[in-house]
């Protein structure tokens, strides 16, 4: 790629980072019955085991490109792009066609979500448009959408066919024209315009000019998503005549066509991440580099945004009092266990809130390292704002948020340093890289550049290059949470949710349970 390309780098150097690598996949299970903990000891063997450095991700993160910096296609170029792709350099029409629809689902899933935008409706023309929105609704599928078909003029060949009978071993049903309802909004919340790409020239035919008549008529309508090119439009000129669809949604596929200089929705994605440098450098193409492992990225102007009407109907099971654990800790092990178990990402990270002895509070993201009946165990070095502020006030506030669950917890309590021995036997199981960093930040103190980190961090890992032991720094070490409250929140529908706190009384052991207003 050019040099002027923005360039989204993955840092391996996990210095960088507030807290180590992130908990195994599986927590182990405690090995009696009685020990209801996920404790140091438990945790140590499996981080001894994962040597490898943590890596910064950016997956998912909806990078912003600008669009006056990527390049845009003519017709005869999009051809001979396809062309190169299909001849010498050996993409068959099915792969090319796999690509593109799985870009079209995941550009879809990163802004339209299954639980408010669930039911979709793609209709799909009858050439390589068509196919691309049969498998974009495969994947919706299997990404938890409930897609319907609209696919009045068939194709016999093989290749589509295949599609066919793939959606349909999946009971995704396929609606008849006819059998279309007249208000699409009532029956589905995104419609996916598969009709025509950048070979259609000319008027649409019957039964495609009624249903794009139908989708620019519609009072309340749906979220329209176009992939490619909009039906209706020029390919290089645009809605010339008016009479084209008005997507939400442009997903434009290999590299923009020249018409996407004429689309004025809020949501301009690209799916081109297939494209050889050869292919990129013939035809001088200017195109964005890719978030993480994702198969698309937003391109254009941000999206105006009402920052007063964001918000999300909660749609979760009730929280009651009679089916929680008389213990907190066992309530937070279950939910955690399932946080897990769910496969969400870093579940062990926490918000930590911290105030200084003059009350001035201040809050940064950690990762949790253990607990059990004793408490909740971090690592940080303690000359860092967290240590500063904790040595003048010793009490502290956990936050675990967990959105895809619709679940929060929030723990206070005193705080305390760990023994030297815990923290001596942490930080040697942590990879080599990550204890050189601990030496390397002086976190929270001013640095002149990255590259004061970089060369210290260099120099010694040279040092330590024969193996030998790194030794952790004095002002390294955990801290633990003793809590004393506990809440548990459940998001519910019309924000009324559930939320449980757990609380002791002083010179009483037992945990009082009590509901709180939302």
């Amino acid at each position: 790629m050019r040099s002027s390309m923005r360039r989204v780098t993955t840092m391996t150097f996990s210095f960088l980072l507030q807290s180590s690598p992130p908990l195994p996949p599986v927590l182990p299970k405690p090995l009696l019955s009685h020990e209801h903990r996920y404790s140091l000891s438990s945790i140590l063997p499996l981080l001894t085991q994962r040597s490898r450095l943590r890596t910064l991700s950016t997956k998912s993160i909806p990078i912003m490109q600008d669009s006056t910096s990527v390049s845009y296609l003519s017709q005869r170029e999009a051809a001979e792009i396809d062309e190169t792709l299909m001849g010498p350099l050996g993409f068959s029409v099915d792969q090319l066609m796999e690509l593109a629809g799985l870009s079209v689902a995941t550009s879809v899933a990163e802004v339209y979500k299954p639980s408010e935008y669930s039911r979709v409706l793609a209709i799909c023309g009858p050439g390589n448009n068509g196919g691309d929105g049969l498998v974009a609704a495969r994947h919706l599928h299997h990404f938890g959408y409930k897609p319907s078909i609209c696919y009045p003029k068939r194709t016999p060949k093989s290749l589509y066919t295949g599609l066919v009978t793939q959606l349909e071993s999946l009971s995704v049903p396929f609606v008849s024209v006819d059998d279309l309802p007249e208000d699409l909004s009532k029956d589905f919340d995104v419609i996916i315009d598969a009709i025509f790409g950048f070979s259609f020239h000319g008027a649409p035919r019957p039964p495609f000019d009624d249903i794009i008549r139908r989708l620019l008529s519609l009072q309340k309508r749906p979220v329209i998503v176009s992939v490619d090119i909009p039906s209706g439009w020029h390919v290089e000129e645009g809605d010339n005549e008016g009479g084209g669809i008005k997507p939400d949604m442009l997903v434009s596929l290999t590299a923009p066509k020249l018409c996407a200089k004429r689309f004025c929705g809020p949501h301009h994605f690209l799916g081109g991440r297939f494209v050889p440098p050869s292919v990129a450098e013939k035809y001088k193409l200017e195109l964005p580099s890719y978030p993480g492992t994702s198969m698309c990225v937003r391109i254009g102007k941000p999206p105006k945004v009402d920052i007063s009407a964001m918000r999300v109907n909660y749609v979760s099971p009730e929280l009651l009092e009679d089916q929680v654990e008389s213990y907190p800790i066992l309530q937070f092990r279950k939910w955690f266990d399932e946080a897990v178990a769910a496969g969400l990402r870093e579940t062990n990270a926490m918000a930590l809130s911290t105030t200084n002895k003059d009350r001035k509070p201040s809050s940064r993201m950690v990762l949790l390292k253990g607990f059990d009946e004793n408490g909740f165990v971090w690592f940080t070095n303690y000359e860092s704002k967290k240590g500063s502020d904790l040595s003048e006030n010793p009490f502290a506030a956990l936050l675990f948020y967990w959105e895809d669950m619709n679940r929060q917890v929030r723990i206070e309590g005193a705080v305390e340093r760990i023994s030297e021995e815990e923290s001596e036997t942490y930080y040697h199981s942590r990879p080599r890289g990550s204890q050189i960093g601990a030496i390397v930040s002086k976190q929270s103190s001013v640095v002149s550049g990255r590259h004061v980190l970089y060369d210290e961090y260099e120099e010694l890992t040279k040092k330590y290059s024969d193996g030998s032991v790194i030794p952790k720094p004095k002002n390294w070490g955990g801290f633990r949470l003793k809590p004393n409250l506990f809440e548990f929140w459940q998001g519910q529908p019309s924000r009324l949710h559930d939320r449980l706190q757990y609380s002791l009384q002083e010179g009483n052991p037992a945990w009082i349970i009590r509901r709180l207003a939302p």
